[in-house]
C-alpha cells in the first residue's frame, strides 16, 4: 500500500516496504561472506521481532518486581513463623511433669501411720502383767466404796472369781470385776483369796453412784466441839421408805497423833447427829462431808466448818 506525501507530492513507501529495502541492503552486503551470512541473518531477524512490537520482550520488565518479591517474602514470612509457633506449643507437654503429681502418691507412704497401729499391742498388758485373781472364800457384799459404810452393790457367794483392778490408799479393800458383773465394786481383803502381787496394782479413786435427782442434800449442817468430842448435825431429809437408805459421814479426824480417814453411814433417815473423837497433834485439819442417801445413790455432798481443837 502506498501513502502519499504531501509535503513533496511524491508517494511514500510504507513500513514494510522500507524496512523491505534494509534488508536488501544488508543482505546484499554480507552475501559474500558465509559466516557473515549468518550474522545477517540473526540481525534480519531481531530486526523483524522489533518491528512488529513483539510483547515478549517489552511486557516482562514492568512484572518482574512484584512477582519476585510478593512469592518470595510471602513463602518465608508466613511459613517459617508457624512452625516456632507450633513447637512453642510442645511445651504443653509440660503437662507431663504435672504428672509428677503421681509421686505425690507418696501420700501412701503416709499410710506407714498403720504401723503406729502397732502401738495397740502395748495397751494389751497381759503379755507383761497380769491382774490378779481373785476367788471368793464366803458369803459377802460387794460396796460402792471401800468401807462396810457405802452402799451395797452385790451379794458374793463362795466360788465367785474376778481380777483385782484397784486399791485405795487410805484402807485394804479391793477394787474388783468380777466375772459375773458389768461393772466394778469394792471388797474387804478378808473374803477374797488373791493370786498375784496387789503391790503393782494402781491406787483408784471412790467413784460414787449419783448425784440423785430426787433428792436435795441435807441443810442447816451445823459441827460443834466440846472437847475433844465433836458432833455434827443436820435437818432431816424426807424419803420414801423405799429409797430411804439414810445419811453418809466421810470424815478426817484426828486420834492419838494419827490422822484418819473416817466413815459412818446411818440405815435411814430419821438420826440427824454424829459424834466423833478430834484430838490436836496432826500435820493437817480435820474436816468433813455429809450425804443423804437412796436407794440409786447419793445426794451431792455438803462440805462444813469444823471447829478447830
Amino acid at each position: 500500500m502506498m501513502v502519499e506525501n504531501p509535503d513533496i507530492g511524491q508517494p511514500r513507501p510504507g513500513k514494510w516496504e522500507f524496512w523491505a529495502t534494509k534488508i536488501r541492503d544488508f543482505s546484499g552486503f554480507f552475501l559474500y561472506n558465509r559466516s557473515m551470512k549468518r550474522i545477517a541473518y540473526i540481525t534480519i531477524l531481531l530486526l523483524l521481532l522489533v518491528a512488529c512490537n513483539f510483547p515478549g520482550l517489552a511486557a516482562p520488565s514492568p512484572q518482574k518486581p512484584a512477582v519476585q518479591t510478593v512469592t518470595v517474602e510471602e513463602s518465608t514470612a508466613t511459613q517459617a513463623p508457624p512452625p516456632s509457633a507450633t513447637f512453642t506449643s510442645l511445651p504443653t507437654f509440660t503437662d507431663t511433669p504435672t504428672a509428677t503429681s503421681s509421686p505425690t502418691l507418696t501420700f501412701t507412704p503416709t499410710i506407714t501411720f498403720t504401723p503406729t497401729l502397732t502401738e495397740i499391742p502395748s495397751l494389751t498388758p497381759s503379755p507383761t502383767f497380769a491382774f490378779p485373781s481373785v476367788t471368793v472364800n464366803q458369803q459377802a457384799h460387794c460396796r460402792y466404796g471401800p468401807s462396810k459404810a457405802y452402799l451395797h452393790a452385790a451379794d458374793l457367794y463362795a466360788g465367785d472369781t474376778g481380777t483385782v483392778r484397784g486399791r485405795f490408799q487410805y484402807s485394804k479393800w479391793l477394787y474388783i470385776k468380777f466375772d459375773k458383773l458389768n461393772y466394778f465394786c469394792w471388797v474387804a481383803p478378808s473374803v477374797v483369796d488373791v493370786v498375784g502381787d496387789i503391790t503393782k496394782i494402781k491406787m483408784t479413786e471412790v467413784r460414787l453412784v449419783g448425784p440423785s435427782v430426787l433428792y436435795h442434800p441435807p441443810r442447816n449442817v451445823v459441827a460443834t466441839r466440846d472437847g475433844k468430842k465433836v458432833t455434827i448435825t443436820w435437818d432431816q431429809v424426807n424419803m420414801t421408805s423405799d429409797d430411804d437408805r439414810g445419811y453418809f459421814l466421810e470424815l478426817f479426824v484426828c486420834q492419838g497423833g494419827n490422822y484418819l480417814w473416817w466413815t459412818f453411814s446411818y440405815p435411814d433417815q430419821y438420826t440427824t447427829s454424829y459424834t466423833v473423837t478430834d484430838e490436836k497433834g496432826c500435820p493437817f485439819p480435820s474436816s468433813g462431808k455429809l450425804y443423804a442417801v437412796e436407794k440409786h445413790g447419793y445426794t451431792t455432798p455438803v462440805d462444813f466448818k469444823w471447829p478447830a481443837p
